[in-house]
């Protein structure tokens, strides 16, 4: 697969990311109004878009809501900001205001207000990723916490348990909770065939079937090999170079032992058999100790051979797991930065806007559920880009913001300017640098 999709799915590709970034451009600035207005701040101008206006509306309280024809960002613009990104204030408007006029704009507003402002833009973001975040979990529940058998996928080979059963052992090896199915199942050595000791309609049997942990891809990764291959959710890898494989941990080591090298694999799919020549990438881990780790992967993603039944979960058990989403999205981000820039990981880990419109249109042909997880997780990055401390973006606000909570004023104007000049081109530099991975990587 090209850069970008052929030319018949580009259109879908371009509207599945402009739908994705405006939805969380919405999101963010309607942060900064809503916040802006509980504070006082008077917004002139809500603005999706940038550019020729194409549709606008005034509301009752004066501001102006329009959709531009450029959906690439949007802005809102305080009563006496000189520009939309609120660097600095226009002084001729700001001189003919009164001191209540005066409070209602961003200038000369109290810092309290203008600090909260700015930091409901990022914040609306994690809150809306939260959100959805927690919705999924509502919907879609948990695994119960018994390794019991539901919705059996196609598999070739033996498969003699059957749905309801409940998994009591494992060639021998007791499984009282999933996590020890799990546990077991990487333990146990790649076989064509695994005894299963079960509980059906009260009685014990034992039973036989696939390896716990099929080479069975119970999911396809973005801008992977397998992915470029048109590989398919539930495609079953019975060889790897003419090597019978069983168990999904076969397929690492004997993917990376050619260090990139193509690898032919013949892939079991909905009872006929399809060879298949897959080209590794080298790909950088996030490790649970912060670090990374280099292999070279197809893009598969591991399961078992059937469905677990699920547990329904409530608001105040999956509030904290969304809240830990967003940690964990936040903490690998930050470190995959880290390690780029200390050069232990490659800067081609970085994407830009059109890596991000191709993965934008990956997820959404993989199903709205997909697409509206995308969004979520965007949402969370979007939401970390805007805190980084880089004049002209929301982090850059805060700090200066905090300068004057420090010393009691705010910074030099002049000084300002130059450092909103700096920091425009810095993330115009940044953007290029992404572009360029996007081209060349």
């Amino acid at each position: 697969m090209g850069l970008l999709p052929e030319f018949g799915n580009l259109f879908f590709t371009l509207a599945a990311f402009i739908v994705a970034l405006s939805i969380i451009v919405t999101v963010h600035e309607y942060g900064h109004y809503i916040i802006g207005r509980w504070s006082g701040i008077h917004a002139e101008v809500f603005s999706l878009g940038f550019g020729p206006v194409l549709f606008s509306r005034t509301d009752k309280r004066g501001t102006q809501w329009q959709v531009a024809a450029l959906p690439f960002g949007g802005y809102v613009k305080f009563l006496g900001d000189a520009n939309a990104a609120s660097a600095g204030a226009d002084d001729e408007v700001m001189s003919h205001l009164d001191a209540k006029e005066r409070r209602r704009t961003m200038h000369g507003a109290p810092l309290w207000a203008r600090a909260a402002t700015i930091f409901a833009g990022p914040a609306f973001n994690f809150i809306f990723s939260i959100l959805i975040f927690t919705a999924f979990l509502a919907v879609q529940g948990l695994p119960d916490k018994t390794p019991r058998v539901g919705p059996l996928f196609a598999m070739p080979g033996v498969v003699e348990l059957q749905e309801g059963d409940l998994i009591t052992a494992i060639d021998g090896q007791p499984t009282p909770e999933l996590t020890d199915f799990y546990r077991v199942g990487s333990e146990i050595a790649p076989a064509e065939s695994v005894p299963y000791t079960v509980e059906r309609d009260g009685q014990t049997l034992t039973v036989q079937g696939p390896h716990p942990i099929p080479a069975r891809a119970a999911g396809i990764a973005l801008n992977s090999a397998a992915r470029d291959a048109s590989m398919q959710t539930g495609d079953v890898v019975l060889s790897v170079n003419e090597t019978p494989v069983w168990a999904f941990s076969q397929l690492p080591p004997l993917v990376s032992d050619g260090a990139g090298a193509p690898v032919a694999l013949q892939v079991w799919r909905s009872g006929s058999e399809v060879d298949l020549s897959l080209t590794p990438r080298r790909t950088d881990l996030p490790l649970p100790d912060g670090g990374f780790e280099t292999r070279w992967l197809i893009g598969l993603q591991s399961g078992t051979f059937f469905e677990h039944p699920t547990r329904s979960v409530g608001v105040v058990e999956a509030v904290p797991l969304a809240v830990a989403q967003i940690g964990e999205i936040v903490t690998n981000s930050i470190s995959g930065l880290y390690h780029m820039i200390t050069g232990a990981i490659s800067t081609c880990n970085l994407s830009g806007p059109v890596g991000i419109a191709t993965t934008s249109g990956e997820m959404a042909s993989d199903g709205a559920a997909s697409f509206i997880w995308f969004i979520a997780v965007l949402s969370t990055a979007v939401g970390l880009l805007n805190l980084f401390p880089i004049p002209i973006l929301d982090g850059g606000h805060l700090v200066f913001h905090a300068y004057e909570a420090l010393v009691g004023r705010p910074p030099n104007e002049r000084v300002m300017g130059y450092l909103m000049s700096f920091g425009l081109v810095l993330l115009g530099a940044m953007m290029l640098f992404a572009l360029g991975n996007d081209l060349f990587c």
